[in-house]
């Protein structure tokens, strides 16, 4: 099975490892995804590892202390991972822990056709209807900056807002390859006084095997450095 599937960890240029699984186009749906799962916890670099799920359903590794972030569509799955936060409570959002991860075909056109149920009017401004790869970004931002909150509920419109688009890096990890541009959001996550605290993230965007990759990242939270 091994041999069908393609699986390829890589640094990213904002400090964030992803670990991709992609092949075996012979399967798909449940069945894919649950072997490319398989894939993933088999390389484990200290062997096996196993995944579990919060109550709220953010995803962690047993025994491990560190942040991951898991999206699946078609055949490629991706895994990002910040590095290991003894200090912190994975169970609950935090911003030294806040990451999440989201990845969508470039060429999906029925994005164009929901934007009015995910996008602000004012992020309707620099998101053209006529731009697909620009509403494929903030759909996948979009989400991303969800599965960041670590927050049930949260509303797209009104509590996640995109402020900047990233670009797709389309050169990552190559020598001499431009700096990726940034995107920039806000998150407003409800508190129990029942106000609402914003939350500065960024976002960063790869292509990878046809599909719009997008990070989204507090700048407080921890980071691999770059060898």
């Amino acid at each position: 099975m091994e041999d069908e599937f393609i699986y390829w960890p890589h640094p990213t240029p904002v400090g964030i490892k992803v670990e991709e699984i992609s092949g075996m186009e012979s399967k798909s749906g449940a069945i894919w995804r649950e072997l490319a799962m398989q894939i993933y916890c088999e390389n484990g670099r200290d062997g096996f590892r196993e995944i579990g799920h919060f109550p709220n359903g953010a995803p962690f590794l047993f025994g491990m202390t560190a942040r991951i972030s898991i999206t699946h569509t078609g055949h490629l799955l991706a895994v990002a991972t910040l590095p290991k936060t003894p200090e912190s409570n994975l169970a609950s959002f935090a911003q030294r822990t806040a990451m999440g991860i989201d990845a969508e075909r470039l060429d999906r056109e029925q994005v164009i056709k929901v934007r009015d149920k995910f996008l602000s009017d004012a992020e309707k401004e620099f998101v053209a209807a006529d731009n697909l790869e620009a509403n494929i970004i903030a759909w996948t931002a979009k989400e991303a900056l969800y599965k960041a909150a670590m927050t049930s509920g949260l509303d797209f419109k009104d509590a996640i807002k995109i402020t900047s688009l990233p670009k797709i890096d389309r050169q990552m990890n190559l020598p001499g390859a431009p700096a990726p541009v940034i995107g920039t959001a806000v998150i407003s996550i409800p508190m129990e006084e029942g106000d609402a605290m914003d939350v500065d993230m960024n976002l960063y965007s790869y292509e990878s095997e046809g599909h719009c990759v997008t990070i989204a990242f507090s700048p407080k939270c921890a980071k691999f450095g770059r060898h």
